[in-house]
């Protein structure tokens, strides 16, 4: 039996991907060849026969964290310039320029919609390792001119590189975290890259502390984030490639390879099926950008556009910008309002990791929904002249405590993992970056618009107006999301994609 294992073992590792397939479908005939209607039907309740028992989660999890550096990049260059900014305009000569200072912080954004809308690409052309080694280069170069740039044309030439890695990153971790990570983790793995976010904003929150008591000091806090980029494009050296973008390259033997890293060498040949259930390899066509739009694939990239679109028209980015004066009206200062905010964010992803794979991601995103619509609800009720003083206080703090609280559980890190679990192998770079574009757009409006409106139209209707994005989430997440807690991606795609 064993001799004859071998010898099959070694026959597979010479066939093409296409020819390796054939072999698995004679070999587990009774297995693949379930009418495809009733596989799809089936797929999303109990899934097929899986594994007497799953793989380590430890032999993934080192290349999940090396993944998360990224993410852990993303939100230190968000908060990098909160604190030093009165540093830098006076230091730069901008000192009062509400347009320049505005600038230095939104410049990040125009290059994170670059970066993002060609992530997919060269995600998928590169491979993913190299693409994370692409993102960690442009955000050394960018710190390294911010941190020692003496004009603002200096400062935002940095900015704008390091916005181009952070438009890469995200898209690249996703798709990463989803592809290497086995079934029953994916889901708390994909939560670490929230929680990532999170350590890297409270980072530069921290290391921000002394910028107004040492002078240049802004200058040291550019320059400390170049060291973990240089450990993300060092550990990738030494990580897994994605089995599934080997496999669709066509290269069956080295997607073996990686798989016997990540799962373990008596789970490579089940993994392989899998994989073998829809995509045939050796499909290295391009998709076209027509593709995504219209057609067999125009469902899933519209969920996972809407779902972006509503997490930033949720108001998120609008509390975290309104956070400080709220708790400056209670006496508190804008640091520790700010350590308060990053507590509650973390607080949240880290129970997120736990009920991940427990619960589930459509019930979490529910809920998640759900209690920031309440909690913009206090924040109307806050506003209200009906309201006490005390009261209004009171409610405006507890609010937006609960709002990021409530983000942080499901709306925040959920979207990320969901949308590479539903995209078709063959197109899910490329629609992750659409998706992410949609988020820089939106992110960028509401950030651009929220102080105009909040002026014009006053708390009370802006805050009813974000309740009611967050209630309309409730519902699309209810109609349109299907659950994927446990499911491999093909399980997933199956159970999504219509049969041609």
């Amino acid at each position: 039996m064993w001799p004859r294992q071998r010898e099959a073992a070694s026959m597979y590792k010479r066939l093409s991907s296409r020819d390796y397939s054939d072999a698995l479908d004679m070999e587990s005939r009774d297995y693949l060849n379930t009418d495809a209607e009733e596989e799809k039907s089936a797929l999303l309740q109990n899934g097929p026969d899986k594994e007497t028992s799953n793989p380590s989660w430890t032999l993934s999890f080192p290349h999940v964290v090396a993944a998360t550096i990224s993410s852990f990049l993303f939100g230190y260059h968000l908060g990098v310039v909160n604190e030093p900014l009165e540093s830098i305009s006076v230091d730069l000569g901008f000192s009062g320029n509400t347009l320049a200072e505005g600038l230095v912080v939104s410049t990040c954004l125009g290059g994170a919609f670059i970066g993002s809308l060609f992530s997919g690409w060269i995600a998928d052309g590169l491979g993913r390792r190299k693409a994370f080694q692409l993102c960690a280069l442009p955000m050394i170069i960018g710190a390294a001119i911010s941190a020692t740039s003496k004009t603002i044309a200096g400062m935002l030439l940095g900015r704008l590189f390091v916005g181009t890695g952070m438009g890469l990153g995200p898209t690249v971790a996703a798709l990463y975290v989803a592809e290497v990570s086995p079934a029953f983790v994916r889901g708390t793995y994909g939560s670490l890259i929230q929680i990532a976010t999170c350590l890297g904003l409270m980072a530069a929150l921290f290391i921000g502390i002394p910028v107004k008591e040492i002078v240049g000091w802004w200058r040291v806090c550019f320059w400390v984030s170049t060291i973990p980029a240089a450990i993300l494009a060092l550990a990738m050296i030494f990580c897994a490639e994605s089995p599934h973008w080997l496999y669709k390259q066509g290269k069956t033997a080295e997607a073996e390879v990686e798989f016997e890293k990540l799962l373990g060498v008596s789970h490579v040949k089940s993994a392989m099926a899998e994989l073998s259930k829809l995509d045939r390899g050796d499909e290295v066509e391009s998709v076209k950008f027509s593709e995504l739009l219209y057609g067999r694939h125009f469902r899933v990239v519209f969920i996972g556009s809407t779902l972006f679109a509503l997490q930033q028209l949720s108001g998120i980015n609008a509390v975290f910008y309104f956070s400080s004066a709220v708790f400056k009206r209670v006496g508190v200062p804008s640091t520790l309002a700010n350590a308060f905010i990053g507590i509650s964010n973390l607080t949240g992803s880290v129970i997120a990791t736990v009920l991940m794979d427990k619960l589930g991601r459509k019930v979490l995103l529910q809920w998640s929904f759900l209690g920031m619509s309440i909690s913009m609800v206090l924040q109307v009720a806050a506003a209200s002249s009906f309201a006490s003083d005390a009261r209004s206080l009171y409610l405006s703090v507890g609010g937006m405590l609960m709002f990021v609280l409530t983000f942080a559980l499901g709306a925040g890190p959920v979207p990320g993992l969901l949308l590479p679990e539903i995209f078709p192998n063959r197109i899910r770079a490329k629609a992750m970056a659409v998706c992410m574009s949609v988020h820089w757009v939106i992110n960028f409006f509401v950030g651009l618009l929220f102080l105009r409106l909040l002026e014009q139209l006053g708390p009370q209707l802006l805050y009813s107006i974000f309740a009611t994005f967050c209630a309309m989430a409730v519902v699309f997440v209810k109609r349109n999301v299907v659950e994927t807690k446990g499911k491999s991606l093909q399980e997933i795609e199956i159970a999504l994609l219509p049969q041609e």
